[in-house]
């Protein structure tokens, strides 16, 4: 890997707090002083650019926030969405007791009901508060330090006739909702709607590489995606339909779009992602990195001859 690279990975994992991302902007400017930002929406967004969006013919994303660190892990399952679900109640169930108990002890201890209604709406709050602002997660090697080190790793390799042709962007705020990647597209929807995107969100760990393609972008690039990416060095390679599957990330409401994870395989279960939104997301292999770069640049340098033949 890249001295930048490494030293994300080593020292700037967590990416939660203004002052946090604002030392990894910085980093990226010191080795990157064509780094451009962009700065708007509610809650304000902060996205990283180097390159153009509107002069580049393809799209490469990987958001650079991180999230508050959880007591259980955001368990994935993208082609058992009913899995992913199911595991969603389960999780809330602790938490809907807890409410209860508050809501009682406020009826208990306040006999107006108007109070208790609002000691109970501030314990829900508290709750959500702690979900999406509370404490950072101290380690974010998968979601999604890999994701950005895979970008730089492939800006790394493109020539400078290529970097005209390629736009990375590094989106904010993806963990409060997508909300820098919809900034985004807002503002560049006319430009940017028949343009490919491939958005790298938790590639580290897993040797299964998922390819989720847009509805729009099945035409064009179901049969091209398995030559792009091989099945090779132990990589399985999953190639299927973005409305087939459950991944939500910053993919999502791009017309031409390939969601790119890495996922492990169980029996009974199937594909699946763990680990993140918890301390043990320390995983993040190099060989995942490797090869989503080499394969990455091989689709980069094909399209951009297809498109000037």
């Amino acid at each position: 890997m890249t001295e930048v690279s490494r030293k994300i990975l080593e020292s700037y994992q967590v990416r939660k707090s203004k002052k946090q991302k604002l030392a990894f902007y910085e980093l990226l400017k010191s080795h990157y002083p064509q780094l451009q930002t962009q700065a708007g929406g509610f809650p304000k967004s902060r996205n990283l650019l180097l390159g153009d969006p509107e002069k580049a013919r393809i799209l490469l994303s990987a958001h650079y926030d991180t999230c508050a660190r959880l007591p259980f892990p955001n368990f994935v399952t993208p082609k058992r969405p009913a899995i992913s679900v199911g595991y969603g109640l389960l999780i809330a169930i602790p938490f809907i007791i807890v409410l209860v108990l508050l809501n009682v002890l406020a009826a208990v201890l306040f006999v107006n009901p108007m109070v208790n209604y609002w000691v109970s709406l501030l314990a829900y709050l508290v709750f959500l508060w702690l979900i999406l602002c509370g404490p950072a997660n101290r380690n974010n090697a998968n979601d999604n330090t890999s994701g950005v080190v895979t970008l730089l790793e492939i800006y790394e390799e493109l020539t400078p006739q290529e970097k005209e042709n390629v736009c990375l962007i590094f989106f904010d705020n993806e963990e409060k909702g997508l909300m820098g990647s919809g900034y985004f597209r807002k503002k560049y929807k006319k430009q940017i709607r028949n343009k490919l995107l491939l958005n790298f969100d938790c590639v580290g760990d897993g040797e299964h590489i998922l390819l989720g393609v847009s509805k729009k972008a099945q035409r064009e690039y179901m049969a091209k995606l398995p030559q792009y990416y091989p099945q090779e060095d132990g990589m399985q390679v999953l190639v299927e339909k973005l409305n087939k599957l459950y991944y939500p990330s910053d993919q999502a409401g791009f017309p031409m779009a390939v969601a790119v994870a890495a996922l492990r395989k169980k029996k009974g279960i199937g594909y699946y992602m763990n680990r993140i939104h918890t301390g043990r997301d320390t995983i993040c292999k190099e060989e995942n990195i490797s090869y989503l770069k080499k394969h990455t640049l091989e689709l980069i340098r094909r399209e951009n001859n297809t498109s000037l033949s």
